[in-house]
């Protein structure tokens, strides 16, 4: 996100002095890296479309069944993990050769 701390010498350092940590800048905005966005998008086709809220709690109210419905069907949150091509499983840890 270009954060000027996440860009600073110090951790560039620190992934430098630690091999298993890759860093990977991304753009600022990258609504096609970010799950959440999938989410968002659900809820706005799903429970939150067409509706002309009354009130903030009618709103409250909305929201939290939509997440409670994607709570309880785990293959929603795949769908939106598996659009952005990205995983939750971490590559294996490479091996430590002596010397290094």
């Amino acid at each position: 996100d270009n954060l000027n701390t996440h860009r600073a010498a110090g951790l560039s350092k620190y992934a430098a002095d630690h091999e298993w940590l890759t860093i990977v800048q991304l753009p600022s905005y990258s609504p096609v890296l970010n799950p959440v966005e999938g989410i968002w998008s659900w809820l706005r086709r799903g429970p939150m479309a067409n509706t002309a809220f009354t009130d903030p709690d009618h709103l409250t109210r909305t929201l939290r069944r939509g997440l409670a419905h994607i709570q309880r069907h785990p293959e929603l949150i795949n769908g939106c993990l598996t659009e952005t091509g990205l995983t939750l499983t971490p590559d294996p840890p490479k091996p430590i050769r002596k010397g290094q």
